[in-house]
């Protein structure tokens, strides 16, 4: 059983798309079919810096309801996990690793040149002051709006980029659909398992700062 009931979404349903489906639609709205190979991998980039704040915001959950068990059990998914391994180059036959290490080694797979890799970083590093200013019950509660179908969708318009050639961008695709394996399963997903955290007003604020960093990495998502 669960014991995060204080936080339990009672409310009755509103008519038309919530503040978190709206952050998620523009997101998915942007010019992903339209992405060259390098502005994807700025988007891997970026996307690096989203997974170590989503691995943050798990941490928080773990503390703030440490006998839930339902956030044990995704913890085990997303943590200390094997469940990305093997993958050439990035995690041996069997290693254990979090999501964000998985990131971090796959954009190591290629080089770039130095001026594009600091850029790239003091976008994501300013992300993070963004994301760990905010409250952390609302950084907890964002769990929900990611991995019950919000991180699925972008995932999925992410993979309408028509460019994965090389080692990074085949990790990058890799971690990407098996993120959506992870998520999409309605009874026995990662959804599931946090779906009972209350949405909080705040929470799109996180998801319109993840796409901010997205365009300002890869400017290219504007379109024309």
């Amino acid at each position: 059983m669960s014991n995060v009931d204080v936080v339990s979404n009672s409310a009755s349903p509103k008519s038309g798309p919530s503040p978190v489906d709206r952050a998620v639609a523009d997101i998915c709205n942007l010019n992903w079919p339209g992405l060259t190979a390098e502005s994807l991998i700025n988007v891997a980039w970026a996307y690096y810096y989203f997974s170590i704040q989503f691995r943050e915001n798990l941490a928080i959950a773990r503390q703030l309801f440490p006998d839930d068990e339902q956030l044990q059990e995704l913890d085990r998914g997303e943590r200390d996990t094997d469940n990305l391994s093997p993958w050439p180059g990035v995690a041996r036959p069997g290693e254990r690793l979090n999501h964000d290490e998985f990131m971090r080694r796959s954009l190591q797979l290629e080089t770039m040149p130095d001026h594009r890799r600091q850029r790239l970083t003091e976008i994501g590093e300013t992300y993070l002051v963004k994301a760990r200013g905010m409250d952390v019950m609302v950084r907890a509660l964002a769990l929900a709006s990611y991995e019950d179908g919000g991180l699925e969708k972008v995932f999925r318009c992410i993979l309408n980029a028509p460019h994965w050639e090389g080692p990074l961008l085949q990790a990058f695709k890799h971690f990407l659909v098996e993120h959506i394996k992870f998520d999409s399963d309605p009874d026995h997903g990662h959804g599931s398992l946090c779906r009972h955290l209350a949405p909080d007003p705040k929470v799109p604020e996180l998801w319109n700062d993840f796409k901010e960093m997205l365009i300002e990495a890869a400017p290219q998502l504007r379109g024309t």
